[in-house]
């Protein structure tokens, strides 16, 4: 019999950034040492940088005595976040960090050197070399020319940001900062991942979303660990797509090879109210003329509406890519019923939108509504041991709680937690702070309304 080595939610990486920088439009509310969000207070020296406490302020001082200088002449403009994350490696370089080691095993180990860099794939993305050289420019203000690196080792430093960086989210999964993480670098993409990273402040977490095996015993092997680098809710020439030009690779994981996934996430609504047969409408060699389940006709009249309302939604979300609009939402959720199929994407995005629209306007019964309508389509593109379907779960158990829904919040918050549990574990703060005041709070109202 073998040995079972790591189970579900095993942490099995945990690393401090090499470096890290947050996202400047953040500055006023979090700390630029841990990315907390708590009340800061400026660098008395540069008013750019923020921290919550001294403590915070003494650890970053190492790092940040070089740049107050440098970011007090630039003061007050905003400098772009790849431009201070570039100015914090070439110093750091420069002290010495090739040497430091980054570990994914207790035995392999990278340094920043062993990052790649993609510098043919670099020189010939006119974008990129666009932004590598307005960074070029913005740079000369940030590091002294005795430090500057040559021309040739900005390019290959700002190519092993564009491949290797990760953004460093807050509980909500909501990007925060980029940083650098030497050893979980090496972790492979997957649309199917078996691993999640979450953090806590900057620190990286890695668990396991499934069962880990192993038949020789000894360590994980870590090229069978793989995370997503990309939105899982997108369809399949979406994400290869994201992936050719970020990352300069064709994923061909199993689910890129699923025709039958492709279709549902692109599929339209039988014209038969009655029935909830996904059917494919175009992109694809087996398009049919009449549901395989009810047998009702799909006519070219049908078709057409389809690609109508898709590119019509397409474009509606591409201009809610910063900001979501209710009225949009609703507006474009009207035009898809029995046009879309609840399986399809672009319909799950719309509805993802009004969820959280619908939360900041306080209108808790339509926030509810379209957060339930969700849950289906959240579990099956993104599993059922994801960050953002345990937060989904939460966030409508804690709007239900809210509103008196004891029982269903209940469930809701109960499922979350078997999630947030595999995902972030139990010491996290988005599981002993959020998650589990929560639960107890349901559980007593619960418990208070059947006696």
């Amino acid at each position: 019999m073998r040995k079972l080595f790591y189970k579900r939610g095993s942490l099995i990486h945990t690393e401090q950034p090499f470096v890290s920088v947050l996202q400047s439009r953040y500055r006023d509310e979090r700390c630029d040492a841990c990315f907390k969000h708590e009340k800061v207070l400026k660098c008395s020296n540069c008013l750019y940088t923020r921290y919550c406490n001294r403590l915070c302020q003494k650890e970053a001082w190492l790092e940040h005595q070089d740049e107050c200088s440098k970011l007090k002449k630039i003061a007050p403009r905003s400098v772009p976040d790849a431009a201070l994350l570039m100015s914090r490696i070439i110093r750091k370089l420069h002290k010495g960090g090739d040497f430091q080691k980054g570990y994914y095993t207790t035995k392999y180990y990278r340094r920043f050197g062993d990052l790649m860099t993609h510098e043919n794939d670099i020189k010939e993305d006119e974008k990129r070399m666009e932004h590598f050289r307005s960074l070029h420019v913005v740079l000369r203000s940030l590091v002294d020319e005795t430090i500057m690196p040559s021309n040739v080792e900005l390019l290959q430093i700002f190519g092993k940001i564009c491949i290797n960086s990760f953004n460093i989210l807050d509980d909500e999964m909501n990007s925060i900062g980029t940083g650098i993480y030497l050893g979980a670098s090496v972790m492979d993409h997957s649309c199917r991942p078996n691993a999640v990273a979450s953090f806590d402040g900057t620190t990286i977490h890695v668990r396991l979303l499934e069962d880990y095996d192993n038949n020789t015993g000894g360590e994980m092997d870590i090229s069978k660990v793989f995370i997503s680098y990309i939105d899982l809710m997108d369809p399949t020439d979406v994400r290869r797509g994201r992936l050719c030009s970020q990352y300069y690779f064709e994923c061909n994981c199993q689910r890129c090879g699923d025709e039958q996934e492709l279709s549902l996430m692109n599929a339209g609504a039988c014209p038969n109210r009655n029935c909830d047969e996904p059917i494919t409408m175009e992109g694809c060699n087996k398009l049919v003329e009449k549901c395989p389940r009810c047998e009702v006709s799909i006519k070219h009249s049908v078709r057409e509406k389809f690609r109508e309302i898709s590119s019509l939604t397409m474009s509606q979300l591409a201009d809610m890519k910063d900001i979501a609009y209710l009225d949009v939402c609703q507006l474009c959720l009207k035009k898809q019923e029995n046009i879309l199929h609840y399986y399809n994407v672009w319909h799950l995005k719309t509805l993802d939108h009004a969820f959280e629209s619908a939360i900041k306007m306080k209108k808790w019964s339509e926030a509810i509504n379209y957060g339930l309508r969700l849950v289906k389509g959240f579990k099956k593109y993104n599993g059922p041991f994801h960050p953002l379907y345990g937060l989904l779960l939460l966030k409508i158990g804690k709007i239900q709680l809210f509103v008196k829904q004891v029982e269903q919040a209940l469930k809701n918050i109960n499922e979350s937690e078997k999630i947030i549990r595999v995902t972030h574990g139990e010491q996290h703060d988005l599981y002993k702070k959020q998650l589990v005041p929560l639960l107890c709070q349901a559980a007593d109202e619960f418990n208070a309304m059947e006696k």
